[in-house]
């Protein structure tokens, strides 16, 4: 619980009403409660505020409220996510490694980590502090864990790998898988050893079920701040830019390059040995065989500027008739063409 005014200065925002409102927590419009803070970040859901019984609202400059307590701010769904974060996110327990958790003897566990039942730590690992791994997380040898990680089940960190501080893996992500190389024998295929690593920096999130595969040779790089949805593939020597934002069965072959700030949409690709620029946004099954340059919103394969694959799209229910009618004019255009002979002799 917290005071109207301690939360407004959480995230910037200034206090229109009860300073000393307190609040317990965050909740939707339709189901906010007395004691319930709300937020609308899209003017459309104004209307609703009518019937919510939230003690308060955060809201964007200018918005006109009657009946609760405001905090203004410019961004309310960032103010909603930190509020929610400060008054409702579980505050992990340090347990130390518990027992049950297979942990080497010469791996450096901060005493402030903690290890569940059913983790397998390997030679050499280091973990640092404030690290949790769930229940059948494997850390294989010569793993680097870094502060405030949160290893989810199953989730698997292969030989060599490097996580910064802050890294967050869901459920049964895998880092360090091997990439896909295979050099052609004949009419077989013959595996090309992986010795890389992947290194995920600061800030980082993997969705549940996302593979970063390592580099053949050298590192496969996912930079600060970056989040995969569930479900993503990171091909090996991928270097991944800041901030970006890959969502879900999504797909990077290898070793392409792609700037910061960038978003791929739904089951959206990049081929393979390409290099895609800063605040690039590739809409959903959007696919970039080439270099792409930076400050651009695209879609379609082959890409094309957003809007121009809205008009391209809008045509296709049309075909059919377009077809009948181009049927006609042919037609038309072959009795224009005998006639014109005709005239002629």
């Amino acid at each position: 619980m917290a005071k109207l005014e301690q939360l407004a200065e959480l995230v910037g925002g200034e206090v229109i009403g009860d300073y000393d409102l307190e609040i317990s927590r965050v909740a939707p419009i339709d189901q906010a409660q007395q004691g319930d803070i709300t937020f609308v970040a899209n003017s459309k859901y104004l209307s609703q505020l009518a019937m919510c019984q939230a003690s308060a609202v955060i809201v964007t400059p200018g918005t006109a409220v009657d009946g609760p307590s405001l905090i203004v701010c410019k961004n309310p769904y960032l103010a909603f996510a930190k509020i929610l974060s400060f008054l409702q996110a579980p505050k992990l327990p340090v347990k130390g490694v518990m027992p049950g958790a297979t942990v080497s003897e010469s791996a450096e566990v901060d005493a402030a980590a903690t290890i569940y039942s059913g983790c397998v730590v390997g030679d050499r690992v280091k973990i640092g502090a404030g690290t949790t791994l769930y229940p059948g997380v494997v850390v294989y040898a010569d793993v680097s864990i870094g502060e405030d990680c949160v290893l989810h089940g199953h989730s698997i960190v292969r030989e060599g790998c490097q996580l910064k501080n802050r890294v967050i893996l869901q459920p049964a992500a895998v880092i360090g898988s091997d990439g896909f190389g295979f050099a052609p024998d004949g009419s077989s295929y013959y595996k090309i050893p992986q010795v890389g690593i992947v290194v995920l920096e600061d800030d980082v999130e993997i969705g549940a079920c996302s593979c970063v595969d390592r580099a053949a040779l050298g590192v496969t790089t996912i930079r600060r701040g970056t989040k995969l949805d569930n479900l993503v593939q990171i091909g090996h020597n991928v270097d991944l830019g800041e901030d970006c934002i890959i969502v879900s069965q999504s797909g990077i072959a290898g070793s392409t390059k792609i700037g910061n700030h960038c978003t791929f949409g739904g089951q959206s690709a990049a081929a393979g040995h390409i290099k895609i620029g800063d605040n690039v946004m590739i809409g959903a099954r959007g696919g970039a065989s080439s270099n792409v340059d930076p400050n651009q919103i695209l879609s379609g394969v082959p890409l094309m500027p957003h809007k121009q694959w809205l008009r391209a799209t809008m045509s296709l229910p049309k075909l059919p008739e377009m077809r009948k009618e181009m049927q006609k004019m042919k037609k038309r255009l072959d009795e224009l063409e005998t006639l014109l002979k005709e005239n002629e002799k």
